[in-house]
């Protein structure tokens, strides 16, 4: 926990100096609100499926077989991409970089407040499934 707030500061950093990259990348300019509208159940849902996704994944291959972790996160966010009706922000510090960002990969910042509620929802959600998976499975074990 003494580490969370500075991995959530660096995480945003890093998202937000990405898209400044991507930016000057593209010769757009370097900050931007986005206009994309994003919003509504299905898409907040799409971010409870895509984060509760991604955490199950981080959390299965880091149990099982960890230096399968970068692949299958990256498979997993690449898959995410198409069958999720949001395209899988997963991260709220990715929801707050895409709001600097008036291509298509935006969301207006007025949105993001669902996505991120959504997005800690799954977190959330995610960790108490495989905790108690996990859990359940050491108890058969004995």
């Amino acid at each position: 926990w003494r580490e969370a707030g500075l991995y959530v500061v660096v995480q945003v950093i890093g998202a937000v100096l990405g898209v400044i990259a991507a930016h000057l990348m593209f010769a757009t300019p370097i900050v931007e609100l986005s206009q994309h509208v994003r919003t509504g159940g299905a898409q907040w849902w799409s971010e409870f499926v895509a984060t509760f996704g991604l955490l199950a994944v981080i959390i299965s291959t880091s149990r099982s077989n960890h230096e399968t972790t970068p692949v299958a996160v990256a498979a997993y966010i690449t898959a995410a991409y198409w069958f999720t009706a949001s395209t899988s922000f997963a991260n709220p510090a990715v929801t707050l970089a895409r709001t600097l960002t008036d291509t298509f990969a935006g969301i207006r910042p007025v949105d993001s407040l669902g996505f991120i509620v959504m997005q800690i929802m799954g977190a959330v959600a995610a960790v108490l499934v495989f905790r108690w998976f996990y859990s359940a499975g050491k108890t058969k074990a004995s």
